[in-house]
């Protein structure tokens, strides 16, 4: 979940220039004070305050703590992460999406057990889905704050002014809904594939719906690969919306929030293909701050007929925190104390517009496409994470990097499916 912006202001620069100092620093004082490093990323300026408050509420009641937060956009955030972990180093408490790259900092034992705390004295209870995410081999090391599903958003008005009053279900509708609003003038989809990670969830995506979680399975734990068919079919099918043009000019190096949010929170673009934090992220980024408003519908990717996937289907994952190494247990704390149900409420209530986690939080929603996100993820039989978190990192960065291939048009859907599959297969071994 994103958010994703240009490197946030002089402070935050400068929080970056020390950000091997602040890491591997000490962590009480000789005033007795205890420092947390905190890292989190966003390119929302409406976002950065309720870190702030939070931050601000737990010192209040731990005033033997200091909380020092430094906020990263999202690929400047991994660059970073990485370096600080080849170090040895990581932050006390951090932003991770679980899956794949989390797994690699447990193993190499960069990252603090927390099941028996989590087991023993936690503040709200979590549902085990969502825990599992940020679980490897048994052992918890971190917990989401906010979980929830990828779909397409669109602006009511726009696909109305095609015919389309209702939103398409199947890919067939859906390419006929691009070319009419190509047709009409109107930039159909909304893409920042600068950033890689906005266009490999259209990739993913379609091969969900063509292979469902038995393909997956074959690829990943058993006899098959991601050089099978739902595999390859998916980047043909991508090359179908490709070749009608529906993105707006110079999407190869758009950004996510600088580009495409701001195209859907401005109105000049009628979907783009995003997660729970899209609404959030197209008001911060919108002229007026306030989004297109009531005008914002969300819809489930549509379904690709003959597909073994399912419309109920969904990949998404969490925002979530995770626990370094050399933490002090008031990091625990800390965590235990963002997830509560309290401050899950107010998460959910304010600008971040999260879905929550805490069991009992989800009573603060009130936008109604967030409810259906939260109805979407609690009924989905497949939960698929993102590949570029749940695949092995170096794995992960080879799926962006292909798919990024197919929309520049220098891959075919078979060299993409064969890139992947040779990644995973070395880092299998």
């Amino acid at each position: 979940m994103n958010m994703r912006k240009g490197i946030i202001g002089i402070a935050v620069i400068l929080m970056i220039a020390t950000v091997m100092i602040s890491c591997s620093g000490k962590k009480k004082a000789d005033d007795g004070k205890v420092t947390i490093n905190f890292w989190h990323l966003d390119s929302n300026d409406l976002h950065y305050p309720e870190w702030e408050k939070l931050a601000a509420k737990f010192t209040e009641l731990h005033p033997n703590v200091d909380i020092k937060i430094t906020v990263l956009e999202n690929e400047a955030y991994k660059s970073k992460l990485a370096t600080v972990m080849q170090s040895g180093n990581p932050p006390d408490i951090f932003r991770s999406w679980g899956g794949g790259v989390m797994n690699s900092y447990a193993e190499s034992g960069l990252l603090k057990d927390i099941t028996k705390e989590y087991k023993s004295n936690w503040d709200s209870k979590i549902g085990e889905g969502a825990v599992g995410v940020y679980s490897y081999k048994g052992k918890v090391y971190g917990l989401p704050y906010t979980m929830g599903g990828v779909g397409i958003w669109y602006n009511k008005d726009l696909l109305a002014k095609v015919g389309y009053t209702s939103p398409p279900e199947t890919w067939n509708d859906f390419l006929d809904c691009v070319q009419k609003l190509k047709a009409a003038g109107i930039t159909p989809i909304a893409l920042g594939e600068g950033d890689k990670w906005p266009g490999h969830f259209w990739w993913v995506y379609l091969a969900v719906r063509l292979g469902g979680k038995e393909a997956f399975d074959k690829a990943t734990i058993g006899n098959g690969s991601f050089n099978d068919e739902p595999f390859v079919k998916a980047g043909e099918l991508l090359q179908q919306l490709i070749a009608l043009k529906p993105f707006q000019e110079g999407f190869l190096g758009a950004t996510y929030g600088g580009d495409q949010a701001a195209l859907m929170g401005n109105g000049k673009a009628a979907m783009e293909l995003m997660g729970q934090w899209a609404p959030a992220v197209e008001i911060g980024s919108s002229e007026s701050k306030k989004g297109i408003g009531d005008k914002l519908g969300f819809m489930p990717f549509p379904a690709v007929e003959g597909g073994k996937g399912k419309l109920t289907d969904l990949m998404g994952g969490g925002d979530g925190l995770v626990i370094g190494k050399n933490a002090p247990k008031e990091a625990i704390e800390f965590l235990k104390f963002i997830t509560n149900i309290e401050n899950q409420k107010f998460l959910t209530a304010g600008p971040l517009g999260i879905v929550p986690t805490a069991i009992g939080a989800e009573t603060a929603l009130t936008d109604p496409n967030l409810i259906a996100i939260n109805k979407a993820v609690s009924t989905a039989g497949y939960f698929q994470l993102y590949y570029d978190q749940y695949l092995p990192p170096a794995t992960g960065e080879v799926v962006k990097d292909a798919t990024q291939g197919l929309f520049a048009g220098t891959m075919g859907p078979k060299e993409v499916a064969a890139a992947i599959a040779e990644s995973y297969q070395a880092e299998k071994k």
